[in-house]
């Protein structure tokens, strides 16, 4: 497979093979030459050889064959004449640049814009404004520099924690003196609003009782309220030291799940600690649903599940809300910054939208919530901007059923390590956060990729991290939304689980910068909730190579394959670093 003039030039350094039959007398073009990107499968493969006396792509452009070749053969100096010397390939003239206002002025006057800098031989320069002129009549010096560096907080979320001690069920729902009791008939009303659903069991698992059987973990869900003001804005209710944890089959006893399922003691099947998962010291409310028979590969299986163990949460949220802010052991104020003058980067999210249970709700009326909410597959996919604080305040609540170790579920999107990380960096101006679906059908894949893309170039940014959860069909999602943002001239970083089991199937030149976030000891899409998720040290390496890829800093080429020690050595890198 050739390589275009483009690709040459970017790849001057790499080795020269002929990728066809060329006869002598050949003026050597890149059209001549084999793509480079591919040359470890064929060395491996025994298909081309590579030595030490092979000349590279920069000093061959040009030069004449002395003799024909064969294909696939590699170009040596013996073979060639006119070669560009080594030393010279890839040599460049270095140009400093002066202030053009140093020694001059800039004025407007009667329509005309006059620049003289003396640093340029008095150069003197009078271009007409037309009818921009008179916007420019008290244009100065000043207007030539930067933007002011300065930060301007454009909103506010006060978070307000209440620790939960104990959970209990009993008659009545409330919350007193860290205590949560939860309504014994709450379940069976959940079942009763939600016709798809046919059974439903509350039950309370504590840290020191884990070693317990469960069926498929389908969220992990906070329990979060609005006690003033609208999602993003004003304050949140939260009970910390509890999570909801939603569990189901259907009535002939299959799980509901895609590909893979984490039945099993839960002691064993979930990563705790991780953004999405339980904590170490937990309280677990598991709610265990049963389904209609067949509706599990359906989104209204799921989504009837989710919606009944959101009718029993929502109990509790009308107890938080009046809970008072005295008895908070927590209140964080969450400031949505604007960094004027610096980067401006966007945080982007592909979530699933592939029909089936691949779907979710986004900007629900309560945090994390399910009522209230729009779903991305009724959306159409298109990407969907949410604020730092909408997503910060529960914007989305996760109803896939993909792989659980790579499954960023509801508890996942409200501690979003990325986007904290980016939101925390002074360096970096975040604008928002756009959550795009994955669609089934490649013209609407296409499709769904140019709005980002076009989005991207109207936000005007900088810099863009893509995040996708799970592996597969979906990455094919994930290259070409980084290609429609990085053929606009913005710098792109993706963050995805590959390893060994999740290889990237396709690709492009603009995923050279990418984060792996396996955790697996042997690469692979384990059946453990959270575990191949990405956490804070992935969103550590992501935030300083997108911080490189601004700068200009060049970034190594990736192995061929997964390897843990080049993650580690990064990780290491990292932390040595002052974020």
């Amino acid at each position: 497979m050739s390589i275009t003039k483009e690709l040459a030039e970017q790849l001057k350094d790499s080795p020269a093979v002929v990728c066809c039959r060329t006869t002598q007398g050949t003026a050597i073009s890149p059209s001549d030459l084999e793509d480079p990107n591919i040359f470890p499968e064929m060395e491996e493969s025994g298909l081309i050889t590579i030595t030490a006396d092979t000349l590279k792509i920069g000093q061959v452009i040009g030069a004449t064959l002395k003799r024909d070749v064969d294909g696939l053969t590699s170009l040596t100096a013996e073979m060639m004449e006119g070669i560009v010397e080594a030393n010279n390939a890839s040599e460049e003239k270095s140009i400093t640049e002066k202030p053009i206002s140093k020694g001059g002025n800039v004025k407007v006057d009667k329509g005309m814009l006059h620049i003289e800098a003396d640093q340029i031989n008095g150069l003197k320069l009078s271009l007409p404004l037309g009818s921009l002129g008179s916007e420019f009549e008290n244009f100065s010096e000043s207007a030539c520099e930067p933007e002011k560096v300065e930060n301007q907080v454009v909103g506010t979320l006060v978070k307000r924690e209440f620790s939960v001690k104990e959970v209990k069920l009993g008659e009545k729902t409330s919350f007193e003196h860290g205590i949560l009791t939860i309504r014994k008939n709450l379940a069976k009303e959940a079942v009763a609003a939600t016709p798809l659903v046919k059974k439903m069991e509350i039950d309370i698992i504590t840290p020191d009782k884990r070693h317990v059987y469960s069926d498929t973990i389908m969220d992990v869900t906070p329990v979060a309220t609005k006690a003033e003001g609208d999602l993003g804005s004003g304050t949140t209710h939260i009970l910390n030291d509890m999570v909801f944890m939603l569990t189901g089959v259907d009535e002939a006893g299959v799980q509901i799940h895609e590909f893979g399922s984490c039945e099993g003691y839960l002691d064993e099947k979930i990563t705790y600690g991780m953004p999405g998962c339980p904590d170490q010291n937990d309280i677990i409310v598991r709610a265990h649903v049963t389904i209609q028979e067949l509706t599990g590969m359906e989104r209204r299986g799921p989504y009837a599940a989710h919606k009944a163990c959101d009718l029993v949460i929502q109990e509790i949220r009308e107890v938080l809300k009046s809970t008072p802010a005295s008895e908070a052991v927590k209140v964080e104020t969450c400031e949505q910054v604007k960094r004027n003058g610096r980067p401006r980067v966007l945080l982007v999210k592909e979530i699933m939208g592939q029909g089936a249970m691949h779907d979710n709700v986004m900007l629900p009326t309560e945090p994390a919530g399910v009522a209230g909410g729009r779903q991305n597959v009724d959306l159409g996919n298109v990407p969907i901007i949410l604020s730092v604080n909408e997503v910060r305040d529960g914007g989305i609540h996760a109803l896939t059923c993909i792989g659980p170790a790579s499954k960023e579920d509801t508890r996942h999107y409200f501690r979003e390590p990325v986007l904290e990380a980016l939101a925390a960096d002074e360096e970096l101006d975040l604008v928002g956060v756009a959550f795009i679906g994955s669609p089934q059908v490649n013209d609407e894949k296409m499709f769904v990729s140019k709005r980002l893309g076009a989005l991207a170039d109207t936000m005007k940014i900088d810099g863009a991290i893509v995040t996708t959860e799970g592996f597969g069909n979906n990455h094919i999602d994930f290259t070409q939304n980084i290609e429609e943002i990085g053929k606009r001239g913005i710098k792109v970083v993706g963050i995805t689980y590959a390893a060994y089991q999740g290889q990237l199937v396709v690709g492009n030149k603009y995923t050279d910068a990418m984060i792996e976030v396996n955790k697996d000891k042997d690469g692979m899409e384990s059946e453990i909730l959270g575990q191949n998720t990405i956490d804070k040290n992935d969103a550590k390496r992501a935030v300083v190579m997108l911080k490189n890829r601004i700068a200009g800093v060049p970034i190594a080429p990736a192995d061929r394959k997964w390897n843990q020690s080049v993650i580690d050595e990064n990780q290491r890198l990292v932390n040595s670093i002052q974020l």
